[in-house]
């Protein structure tokens, strides 16, 4: 009987966690801030993957709404010997008209909470509590309970042309994989 209600139970904690990762996916939170927060992806040889691409656009349109004095750019190598995702995303930020003094780049993390980890460091050695963190709708939940977990209030801006948000297969997928992650997260596994 115990193992029945565990696993009613688990299985309710599931469905209820996918349903937050999708709710927050949806909602654009977007407000004044001290830094908007971009999340790597992929590059290919220096130019931003579509996931990439989305998330820097969707930057610009909060930059344009003038919301925060500094845009700060995520992303290790991913195993690039050449360019990084936070340089690259620099890159074209700079490309498309960002004045290269608003953006700082974080271009070490290898993962979610890596990036997080460097971005609190950077915000609170300026003294800055609080940022709009733009990615892939599935992805905000987490990133959000992580900042929460340091201190930092972080609003969500979902990127509007994700390239996996419009698929419904992917979607779904990543959104299970963001489950399984966020999961992990709350256990003590720091990914």
């Amino acid at each position: 009987m115990l193992l029945i209600l565990a696993s009613l139970g688990g299985a309710w904690f599931e469905r209820s966690l996918y349903s937050a990762i999708r709710r927050q996916a949806q909602q654009d939170e977007a407000r004044p801030a001290g830094a908007i927060v971009i999340f790597g992806a992929a590059e290919y040889n220096g130019a931003p993957s579509p996931v990439l691409k989305a998330r820097l656009d969707q930057a610009l349109q909060l930059d344009d709404r003038d919301l925060a004095p500094v845009i700060i750019t995520t992303g290790g190598s991913g195993g690039d010997q050449h360019f990084t995702e936070g340089g690259v995303a620099r890159d074209y930020l700079i490309q498309q008209g960002v004045a290269e003094a608003k953006i700082l780049s974080e271009t070490r993390s290898d993962t979610t909470w890596d990036s997080v980890r460097a971005v609190t460091q950077i915000l609170q050695q300026r003294r800055l509590s609080t940022c709009i963190v733009v990615s892939d709708g599935f992805h905000l939940y987490r990133i959000k309970l992580m900042f929460r977990s340091l201190g930092i209030t972080a609003y969500a801006s979902p990127a509007a042309d994700s390239p996996i948000e419009d698929d419904s297969t992917l979607r779904t997928l990543y959104s299970l994989r963001e489950m399984a992650l966020t999961t992990l997260w709350r256990l003590g596994v720091k990914v």
